[in-house]
């Protein structure tokens, strides 16, 4: 076991909170992320020990500290909600915004604002209603979810994957494969639809069960929304769109696995037979059973009285029982078994949307250049292949990819009406290695010169099955870092597999940022600095470039500050 500080050197370490000025590019990130970390792990030592006062006055300090404080206002002004505003109008883009902004998260007097009410369209043609915090609000919810985080990752349910840090839908398709592929494994699978989840969880059950400051949350939960000028309240739920609000959800829908397993035990005859496990992924979820019985007459029931307790209920037209042969869709995939074999693929609902959308941007583009265009794309398809390239999905890349060329045919055509087609494919579709028809066009690069881009091919990406994370790795506790470490390791050399350089450059620093010395991986982006700036004569070679994060990158420019080329160190091979 890892030793951890004593509870004065961790006080003393996560740093009193400051009443000075904050320079927001002096920041020393390196001992604010140590300082977190140190006392996070401590909340989960605490919280496997049932020590519930410890857990309480460890996130009293984490909360109150200038290093959580400092990350929280980091983190709402780099996510991708940085420029949209609340009720206020309201954003933190300079740094001195940010800087004032550390000394605004105090829990004395804070109330936080309505939120601001917004729709995003969903996949059925309805719309999701949005709350939208204040940027403070924001910032106050992501310093608490510093502290509740590593309680909510102890105790979550093993086969729990949404919203988790570490965890994605790859790894709940993976667990079903595991659940469904062999000859001796469950048949009949309940397809859960929780009815408006976020928007029913009971307000009563979160304030009793959440191990967090209480007056806070209350605050959170009550803070009510504005819509057209009108301020509505909120008797239940949580807002799609606050930081904290999936964990919250997470909280209450984790017991749903241990109550499964009370009933069905693995180590009895009847639990065996019955085959029942689940696969969850935020509120979307399957249950495995021996029978179209058992899941309709025993698991159903169990899950509804679980659901009632926290306000919540199955929605009776999309919870059904299917068997394998015939299919279901989880996650955007379609899980099916031909003739005994289990066969995970795309959905042809996902596929569908993925083309509209491909299809809109094309037409939206009719008198953008094609280089404005593949920029615009290229980001869209890569996303959708990625999240894709887990299960069987080479032939419909394949096709994907020709339907795409089809829907760019006909813009060209549309664009030189007078031209003759072989004009057209000569100016648009080249030939790239072993691959014709590749829509090409220019863009101007940052110093100005024109660079040739292409079309991403979505049948190019190498397709592999997942490996599914260890249901008792915690990010959280300093004894799984290795672990964690081998798979940063192995999604980053996937993730840069088309690019040596960044690859290159980004394993000999370890996998760390040269300036913080936290890791580099592709949740917290990077950006490729000049060691010797371009500017002052310094060249594109290797030997001048480092891989930083974005803040980071600020941080050097606009202090001055000089960044070594990091030493390589051996790299031993970890299984991840």
């Amino acid at each position: 076991m890892t030793a951890l500080p004593t509870a004065d050197e961790t006080r003393r370490a996560a740093g009193a909170a400051s009443h000075g000025s904050v320079e927001w590019h002096r920041i020393d990130w390196e001992a604010a992320n140590k300082n977190v970390r140190r006392l996070q792990a401590r909340i989960v030592q605490a919280t496997r020990e049932g020590r519930w006062n410890k857990v309480k006055s460890l996130q009293r300090l984490l909360t109150h500290s200038f290093s959580g404080r400092v990350l929280a206002v980091r983190r709402v002004t780099e996510n991708r909600g940085k420029k949209t505003a609340g009720v206020d109008g309201e954003t933190w883009e300079t740094p001195e915004k940010k800087a004032a902004a550390v000394h605004t998260l105090k829990r004395r007097g804070y109330r936080p604002q309505p939120l601001r009410r917004a729709y995003v369209p969903k996949g059925n043609g309805k719309m999701r209603p949005l709350g939208i915090p204040t940027m403070r609000d924001r910032a106050m919810q992501a310093l608490y979810l510093l502290a509740l985080d590593p309680v909510a990752e102890t105790t979550a349910d093993p086969s729990s994957y949404g919203f988790r840090k570490a965890r994605s839908t790859a790894d709940a398709i993976e667990r079903s494969f595991k659940l469904l592929s062999k000859g001796d494994r469950a048949e009949w699978i309940l397809e859960g639809d929780i009815r408006s989840c976020f928007d029913r969880i009971s307000h009563h059950w979160l304030l009793l069960n959440v191990p967090m400051d209480r007056v806070v949350l209350r605050k959170w939960l009550k803070a009510g929304f504005l819509e057209g000028g009108h301020l509505s309240p909120t008797e239940a739920g949580t807002p799609q769109g606050g930081i904290i609000s999936p964990v919250l959800a997470n909280l209450a829908l984790d017991g749903m696995e241990r109550v499964l397993r009370e009933h069905f035990p693995r180590t009895t005859r009847r639990g065996k037979r019955a085959k029942v496990n689940l696969a969850r992924y935020a509120d979307d979820f399957i249950v495995t059973g021996a029978t179209r019985e058992v899941l309709e007459e025993e698991v159903r029931p169990l899950l509804e009285d679980f659901l009632r307790e926290r306000g919540l209920e199955l929605s009776p037209e999309k919870t059904v029982v299917t068997h394998i042969s015939e299919g279901f869709d989880f996650l955007g995939q379609n899980v099916r078994k031909y003739d005994g074999k289990l066969l995970i693929r795309p959905s042809k609902k996902s596929v569908k949307a993925f083309l509209r959308e491909v299809r809109r941007r094309i037409k939206g583009n009719r008198g953008a250049t094609a280089g404005t265009l593949i920029a615009e794309l290229n980001p869209l398809i890569r996303g959708w292949v990625n999240y894709h390239r887990h299960v069987v999905s080479k032939t419909t890349f394949h096709t994907v990819d020709h339907a795409i060329v089809n829907a760019l045919w006909a813009w060209a055509i549309r664009r030189h009406r007078n031209k003759p087609k072989r004009w057209i494919k000569d100016k648009y579709f080249h030939v790239h290695g072993p691959r014709r028809w590749v829509f090409t066009g220019t863009v101007k690069d940052a110093s100005g010169d024109r660079k040739v881009v292409r079309l991403f091919a979505a049948d190019q990406v190498r397709v592999g099955r997942h490996r599914i994370i260890r249901a008792e790795a915690n990010p959280y506790d300093p004894d799984w870092e290795p672990y964690f470490e081998a798979r940063r390791d192995h999604d980053m050399t996937r993730s840069l597999a088309g690019n040596w350089q960044l690859l290159r450059l980004w394993r000999e620093q370890n996998g760390r940022c040269p300036l913080c010395h936290e890791p580099v991986t592709t949740q917290s982006g990077w950006h490729d600095h000049h060691i010797v700036w371009r500017s002052q004569g310094g060249n594109d070679g290797l030997e001048n470039r480092v891989l930083l994060h974005p803040t980071c990158h600020l941080q050097v420019h606009s202090q001055g500050i000089s960044v070594a080329k990091p030493r390589p160190a051996k790299r031993a091979f970890r299984k991840a």
